[in-house]
């Protein structure tokens, strides 16, 4: 099990990651904004579903061995790139809708879906899994997969917090912006855009979320 004190540090850590916005954070504000408080939230559990599986495949070895393959991990992040790149297009040719009326045409679980696939594809993550959190497993304190667990349900919980917050706040803006729906549009394809090109630029470094 996790020492008391280490899961104290890693906790602030967990705290500092998540507060200042990442990736995935600027995902759910770009669809809250384009259609409303339900999609971004629906995007929140999505993203933290895929922190779900980040955790079960860093404690099988799994982000290890993608990280240490050149191959496996550039086919991941230009796969969560050109995905990003994919929501952009569509967002800013109107198909992903920035109304009331497309949001609810847009099935929640699709939405929830994209979240998940956004942030298993993000390399960022895996990375963070790989050099930052195994650096507060002790071999000695028991299991290594089980404190992986430990710890990654402890930063998945302060994610979906910071998630919420913004997603709320995205879902907020978005209804008193209704009106300006071709903006919107617009703002959040350009970011998914962004964010795409981040993917693809991405390194050994960088904001995990």
């Amino acid at each position: 099990m996790v020492p008391p004190s280490t899961l104290l540090v890693f906790s602030l850590a967990a705290m500092v990651l998540v507060i200042v916005p990442g990736p995935n954070n600027l995902y759910i504000t770009a669809r809250g904004i384009a259609q409303g408080r339900a999609a971004a939230v629906a995007s929140a559990m999505g993203v933290e579903t895929g922190t779900l599986v980040h955790i079960a495949a860093a404690a099988a070895g799994l982000s290890y061995l993608i990280a240490r393959s050149a191959a496996a991990f550039t086919a991941v992040k230009w796969a969560g790139a050109l995905y990003l790149v994919y929501l952009g297009i569509r967002t800013l040719a109107g198909r992903d809708g920035a109304t009331a009326r497309a949001a609810s045409a847009q099935p929640l679980r699709k939405v929830f879906l994209e979240g998940m696939i956004v942030n298993v594809l993000n390399p960022k993550v895996i990375l963070f899994f790989l050099a930052f959190l195994p650096q507060f497993v002790d071999p000695a304190a028991g299991s290594p997969a089980l404190q992986i667990v430990v710890l990654g349900l402890t930063l998945l919980l302060f994610g979906i917090t910071a998630d919420m917050v913004y997603a709320v706040g995205a879902g907020t803006l978005s209804g008193l912006l209704r009106r300006r729906h071709r903006a919107l549009r617009y703002v959040s394809g350009l970011v998914y855009l962004g964010l795409g090109v981040a993917t693809a630029l991405a390194g050994s470094g960088g904001r995990p979320r």
